[in-house]
């Protein structure tokens, strides 16, 4: 197994390298090179690295470190804030999203449920896509990264309940009792998290603040943790990360913690791309090619201007509204999570699964490139665009 892991990392890492390389020469986003060396070396492709579960095991902790690096950058009180006001745009636009995607099921004559799946996949943007896009100043300071942040984040919460019901079995109805269990879960997760910090985690990082590798230890430790009680809870390991990092967000070392834990994040964010990748089976694109490009046309023109019109009617500058409307223009990662879990289920059947796969892969492309090349990022292609 040890050299099994080692081989698939060797190649992984390699190629992507060798090929982002050559990407950078030709100002193509990195993003894309992992997508590909997924496709190329993947059991559809090569089958170089066949143990694709593993992998995409491991790359799940890119995204829950993702999550807890937010929860970091975000104050409680100005998380209620920035709830309060997105509220309306969030809960308008999923509406809208989730419709349109279970029209689409029926045009495509799929059965209801898995109408429903792709309705419930085309309601989340990118968390991934839409932070790691977003230069660190705007997210820290501006008031485009409070928007994109409680977009996304009150997508993640959707998300979650989306996740919680197709893991009860849509076919078989509901369970509420389940469901409810999950809602009263969330905020006593929330209470433990504060009590824990409070009293047990700034004692410990005020008594060995000096020993750097012991905050570096104990904050993988307290992230890592509280996404596993949050799963054990009935919920799931990004809102345990994200409660774990908010909790810690008003601590004197927050941004410390955070500056040292990027590169992991980067780490499994790789493993992350290159795995959606090398799930792709490529073997049906060419019979599905009609569905995949409807849903991706729809997502990348449909979802920019949804959120400009709402942004429009909040009074938000055209500026603003159209840099977060084509920020929040994809698929997100969590629809891969939904279609995951309503496969393993027998929610819905292997083109649904195929569809949604592709057009995620589409959406993160095409968005990674309007966003790179018209808006400020830290990967843009124009120097005058490129922020850190």
């Amino acid at each position: 197994m040890h050299g099994h892991i080692f081989e698939a990392f060797f190649l992984i890492f390699t190629a992507s390298a060798i090929i982002g390389t050559l990407a950078l020469y030709t100002r193509q986003p990195l993003i894309v090179v992992y997508v590909a060396v997924g496709i190329l070396l993947g059991p559809f492709g090569l089958k170089a690295v066949s143990d694709i579960h593993l992998i995409s095991e491991l790359s799940h902790i890119g995204i829950v470190f993702l999550l807890f690096l937010l929860g970091l950058d975000m104050q409680p009180k100005a998380l209620k804030s920035v709830f309060k006001e997105i509220t309306p745009t969030a809960l308008i636009s999923a509406c809208i999203f989730a419709s349109l995607g279970f029209a689409i099921g029926k045009a495509f004559q799929f059965t209801t449920t898995e109408a429903a799946v792709l309705g419930m996949a085309m309601m989340f943007s990118s968390t991934i896509i839409g932070i790691k896009l977003l230069p660190t100043t705007v997210l820290h300071h501006r008031h485009t990264g409070e928007l994109m942040v409680g977009l996304l984040l009150f997508q993640d919460f959707l998300a979650i309940i989306c996740l919680l019901i197709l893991a009860s079995g849509m076919q078989e109805g509901v369970n509420v009792g389940e469901l409810g269990m999950a809602f009263l879960a969330l905020p006593a997760l929330g209470v433990f998290a504060i009590l824990f910090v409070k009293y047990i985690l700034l004692q410990l990082i005020a008594r060995f603040d000096r020993i750097q590798e012991y905050i570096f230890l104990i904050a993988i430790g307290w992230c890592l943790g509280l996404a596993e009680l949050a799963n054990i809870m009935g919920l799931s390991a990004e809102i345990g990360a994200f409660i774990a990092g908010i909790t810690l967000a008003t601590s004197p070392i927050s941004q410390f913690i955070a500056l040292n834990l990027k590169p992991l994040r980067d780490f499994f964010l790789i493993l992350f791309f290159f795995a959606l990748g090398a799930q792709l089976n490529i073997h049906l694109l060419p019979q599905l090619i009609v569905p995949i490009l409807v849903v991706s046309l729809i997502v990348i023109v449909i979802k920019p201007t949804t959120f400009y019109f709402l942004l429009r009617q909040r009074s938000e500058r055209k500026e603003l509204a159209w840099d977060v409307g084509f920020r929040l223009g994809q698929i997100s990662e969590f629809s891969l999570l939904l279609v995951i879990v309503a496969s393993s289920n027998m929610i819905i059947g292997e083109q649904v699964k195929v569809i949604i796969q592709s057009a995620a892969i589409i959406t993160f492309l095409v968005s990674s490139y309007i966003v790179i090349f018209f808006f400020p990022s830290p990967i843009a292609v124009s120097e005058r665009l490129r922020r850190d």
